[in-house]
């Protein structure tokens, strides 16, 4: 740390010694940054666990829901209403083993008919559930 006396001449000190401000200043850096706790982000993900059990080479029943862009909702490409909807996925439940169910909505499909089918799909208890179709939306992000 260096300092002056000024000037012979008698005039006073017109620079300001900034070496003490910079060492406080690396000192409260350095201070902060051991302070800073580590970041830790976990995302929990539900792995499928293996199992010895062979799996079966017939290939397994699917059933499809779609949605067009006017709102009809069909199944297997028979229209239906919600309430037949409810019906076709409590009686698809009883089935051993459980058929698999591939949503396709329509890309001009209201979101508000979405989402009402899929409340009813998650009512229903399905756990085979497939979103097919996806790539359609590719451009639109």
């Amino acid at each position: 740390m260096a300092m002056s006396g000024g000037r012979d001449d008698g005039e006073p000190m017109m620079e300001l010694n900034t070496t003490p401000l910079i060492d406080v200043l690396l000192v409260l850096l350095i201070m902060f940054i051991i302070t800073i706790p580590i970041q830790t982000h976990a995302v929990k993900v539900d792995l499928p666990q293996n199992s010895n059990n062979p799996t079966s080479p017939v290939e397994p029943e699917k059933n499809k829901l779609y949605i067009d862009a006017n709102g009809n909702i069909f199944w297997n490409s028979a229209q239906i209403d919600e309430v037949t909807l409810r019906q076709y996925l409590d009686a698809s439940l009883q089935r051993n083993p459980e058929p698999e169910l591939h949503f396709q909505p329509d890309p001009n499909a209201r979101y508000d008919v979405v989402d009402k089918v899929l409340a009813i799909v998650k009512r229903s208890n399905v756990t085979k559930l497939g979103f097919v179709g996806n790539e359609q939306y590719r451009n639109d992000f």
